[in-house]
């Protein structure tokens, strides 16, 4: 099966040429197929987060080359990447980063209107999926009413307003009990039977340990371990 996302001697300086210079990831090779859930490993400051956001194409790595679905991508303006982006990624970010004051279902239509897609149909998208994430009664609650695992599911269901490819999470567990741990990896799986393909950040070994899950990435100092 050929790589979805392909990194080439990838490399991430955070301050280059400066007196604090960071290097985050360093001559990265790494080949990602689709329709798997693959989880990044490894202790805090190994440089998961920093890959995982190259990944995404939120950063853009210092050096070396980043292809998806066989596009170079790394050296894309700013404009064209973002497009990028937006056609082949969605996003559970750790705090969620969901809007006090609106609806739960308006955050999930925000990530759909530079589409072009009429409102009527963002909506009532928006309203399905929350509807296949079990919050259908709570559509209209503003999302500083909901618990955590909640939140949660509003953040999965924006992720997939724009019907992506790849779901990406940066430590989707760091702050949910065992029970919602399980209860979402098992709609990560529901999401990799769709066809989608999964890429987390984690140090939670009921993440890196679960059934679900096809590949674990081990990253230390910045670097892949083989």
């Amino acid at each position: 099966m050929s790589a979805l996302i392909e990194l080439a001697g990838v490399t991430k300086v955070f301050h280059e040429g400066q007196h604090n210079a960071l290097v985050a990831l360093c001559d990265v090779d790494l080949a990602l197929e689709a329709g798997r859930i693959t989880v990044l490993q490894g202790p805090s400051g190994s440089g998961k987060s920093t890959l995982l956001s190259v990944l995404g194409c939120l950063a853009r790595p210092t050096s070396g080359r980043v292809r998806v679905a066989g596009e170079v991508v790394s050296n894309l303006p700013e404009a064209f990447l973002a497009d990028v982006r937006r056609r082949t990624f969605g996003f559970v970010f750790q705090q969620f980063h969901l809007i006090g004051g609106l609806s739960a279902r308006t955050n999930v239509m925000l990530p759909a209107y530079p589409t072009g897609r009429t409102h009527s149909e963002i909506a009532r998208r928006a309203a399905e999926l929350l509807g296949q994430l079990g919050l259908e009664k709570l559509t209209d609650a503003r999302v500083e009413w909901l618990s955590g695992g909640e939140q949660q599911r509003v953040a999965i269901a924006r992720a997939l307003i724009n019907d992506p490819r790849v779901v990406i999470a940066d430590e989707p567990t760091a702050n949910l009990d065992s029970a919602l741990s399980a209860e979402f990896l098992g709609i990560l799986a529901g999401l990799r039977d769709e066809g989608r393909t999964v890429i987390m950040s984690s140090h939670d070994p009921r993440v890196c340990e679960a059934a679900v899950v096809d590949r674990v990435v081990r990253l230390l100092d910045g670097k892949v371990e083989a």
